[in-house]
């Protein structure tokens, strides 16, 4: 019984010891100096970056120092893992996480995985009644699961980090995913702080998705967001994110509640940068 008890209470103080364990190791990590190489990376492959004030950058690179440390990559269909696909994809990553007192780094990931270009996989089809169908083929550029896994082609985070205005972002996507389905499943309704600010968020994102499906249902060329963000709750607010990151500017003229719901989430505000 003794061996019993001092076993529990032994797990007990490793459980309790564990964030304060991690807390330090981020610290170290932290404190390192930023890798020369890892800094050739993002200037010639993440130009978007320059764009941010001398403090979000450094920011942005604890974090990315934070993130390497604690994330594996996994390179698929032949891919090698390379610091070039680390780097570039923690940092597009790290940009939806900055200004955070208590900074989580995603808690539910455990690993990338990176194709070399977009990847086929196939999703189980049932009907409204919940009866299994056939399984159908899909053409993916990325994908979040919330088992611990964020799938990527590296091709399209390579073309998004390259091309930062045409609000087609696939790791800012994937990750918003990510912060979503930290509350759970996906509905669009990532973690926020109390009641009121989850009434608040559901007024402005259903409004402004009911918007984009109208828009969808009416083939309207102009609208700001991609189409694709009218499949549901949960794929809108993804898209809403790459165009909150990549194109501000309309974004706050067209929709500015939609805007400052964002970037009151976001902690930043890109209209700045």
């Amino acid at each position: 019984m003794l061996i019993v008890t001092a076993l529990a209470l032994l797990l007990v103080a490793w459980l309790l010891g564990q964030p304060h364990l991690q807390e330090w190791r981020r610290r170290r990590w932290r404190a390192q100096p930023f890798p020369e190489a890892w800094r050739q990376i993002l200037k010639k492959r993440v130009p978007y970056l320059r764009a941010l004030p001398a403090d979000l950058q450094l920011q942005l690179k604890k974090h990315i120092q934070v993130f390497l440390a604690e994330k594996a990559f996994i390179g698929c269909a032949g891919l090698a893992i390379t610091d070039e696909i680390r780097v570039t994809i923690a940092a597009q990553a790290c940009l939806l996480i900055l200004n955070r007192p208590h900074t989580d780094y995603y808690p539910g990931l455990r690993q990338i995985l990176v194709y070399p270009g977009a990847f086929i996989v196939d999703k189980v089809h049932t009907d409204e009644t919940g009866v299994l169908q056939d399984h159908q083929r899909q053409v993916l550029t990325g994908e979040s699961w919330s088992q611990g896994q964020v799938i990527l082609s590296w091709q399209d985070a390579l073309e998004g980090a390259a091309t930062p205005d045409d609000a087609y972002n696939v790791v800012i996507h994937e990750f918003a995913h990510q912060l979503d389905q930290e509350t759970g499943l996906a509905n669009g309704a990532p973690n926020l702080p109390g009641p009121e600010r989850y009434r608040r968020w559901s007024r402005v994102m259903h409004e402004a998705f009911e918007q984009l499906q109208d828009e969808a249902a009416h083939g309207d060329e102009e609208s700001l967001f991609d189409h694709y963000g009218a499949t549901d709750p949960a794929e809108f607010f993804a898209v809403a994110s790459e165009t909150f990151f990549e194109r501000p500017g309309p974004l706050a003229e067209r929709y500015p509640t939609l805007y400052h719901e964002l970037c009151d989430f976001y902690r930043v505000n890109p209209l700045s940068w």
